[in-house]
């Protein structure tokens, strides 16, 4: 990752509300899945959430790099 694009994110971070709504999102969809996995059996049932939290986890940060990049001008 270059530093140039980090900068980006920073400032994004700073003063985008849909980029810091997205990196929250990112956030607790990963917390929820670390919970998840940290579990020794999963149900049918924490399977299917599973998948959909990471799903949603990788749909935020989609999200986010689009914003990065419409904010490099690429």
């Amino acid at each position: 990752m270059s530093s140039i694009t980090e900068a980006i994110r920073e400032q994004l971070m700073a003063s985008d509300a849909e980029y810091q709504r997205l990196r929250q999102e990112h956030a607790s969809y990963a917390a929820q899945l670390e919970q998840l996995v940290s579990k020794r059996f999963l149900n049918e049932q924490e399977q299917v959430d599973e998948v959909r939290l990471k799903k949603l986890k990788l749909r935020a940060k989609d999200r986010m790099e689009i914003l990065v990049r419409r904010a490099q001008g690429v």
